[in-house]
């Protein structure tokens, strides 16, 4: 088992390859000690998964379907990008399951980035935390990389419109070595053609998602997490921060659908594209490069 640290440490060497300017990071430096001692970062953490495990019960299942998947499949040394990361859990459990693995952490949200480096640190040098918005064609020049062995992106990627979807998988098209994987566990919908699985899939997560059913759980919904962070005052200049970032932003009311995701993967130059791992629209969708 990797060691995870659970004290942040500006560490510049954590970004090498980048030119962009990473302001989380300025932030969290820019605290004084004793308001760093004061976040409990791994609490954040949990609270986080916590959270987002009531609205994806089988959220644990999914993260092994895809862990088993690149156990199969690339060498034990590999490099692999978690895209759109939030605060790294899925990062944390390739680390903890791969000693050799290397993990590359990308998401907008400096909240997010910062909980999770916080939390989890560069875990000796094999996580590297990475701020872009992966809606713009530009996203690429802060990775700082030119080939990647595997991509994961867990509940993250229907933020994106089909344009931008598209785009960013001809960008992983580029990125990914031959054979390379691409793994995206998410709820993606069914098409038309399936109206009745479609709409059993609708009912149940209405059901898991309503504020009752989280209470009864006594798990945290995400706009409780979100206020509870609010006040905190440490975080007050990173919030600033995510509002700028999220500024013209919104979830889109019906994100594109399994067929969609398909289409766009193989027009990008994937050979293989299928579901590995499936529970109603909850899905691991594995792309072969």
């Amino acid at each position: 088992m990797v060691k995870l640290t659970s004290s942040y440490r500006f560490d510049p060497g954590t970004l090498h390859g980048s030119t962009k300017p990473f302001e989380y990071l300025e932030q969290v430096a820019g605290m004084n000690a004793d308001v760093q001692q004061q976040i409990d970062w791994l609490d954040w953490l949990r609270r986080w998964d916590a959270q987002q495990e009531g609205y994806v019960p089988e959220r644990e299942a999914r993260f092994t379907a895809m862990l088993d998947a690149l156990a199969e499949l690339p060498p034990t040394s590999f490099v692999v990008l978690d895209l759109a990361c939030g605060p790294g859990s899925i990062s944390q459990r390739l680390l903890a399951r791969f000693p050799d693995a290397q993990a590359i952490a990308v998401d907008i949200d400096p909240v997010m980035l910062a909980i999770g480096h916080g939390a989890l640190g560069t875990v000796d040098g094999r996580l590297r935390w990475i701020e872009a918005d992966l809606a713009t064609p530009d996203w690429l020049e802060a990775l700082g990389e030119t080939q990647i062995d595997a991509v994961l992106s867990t509940t993250a990627l229907h933020w994106l419109e089909p344009e931008p979807l598209a785009r960013l998988y001809h960008d992983l098209a580029r990125l990914l070595r031959p054979g390379g994987l691409f793994l995206n566990g998410d709820n993606m919908a069914f098409s038309p053609a399936l109206p009745t699985l479609a709409r059993l899939s609708r009912r149940v997560l209405d059901k898991q998602w309503t504020d009752a059913a989280f209470a009864a759980r006594g798990i945290e919904t995400a706009e409780q997490w979100w206020d509870a962070l609010t006040l905190d005052p440490a975080f007050a200049p990173l919030l600033t921060q995510r509002a700028e970032r999220f500024a013209g932003k919104k979830r889109q009311e019906s994100p594109p659908g399994f067929d969609v995701h398909v289409a766009a993967l193989r027009d990008a130059g994937f050979r293989e594209v299928g579901t590995i791992w499936q529970v109603l629209s909850s899905r691991v969708l594995l792309a072969v490069r």
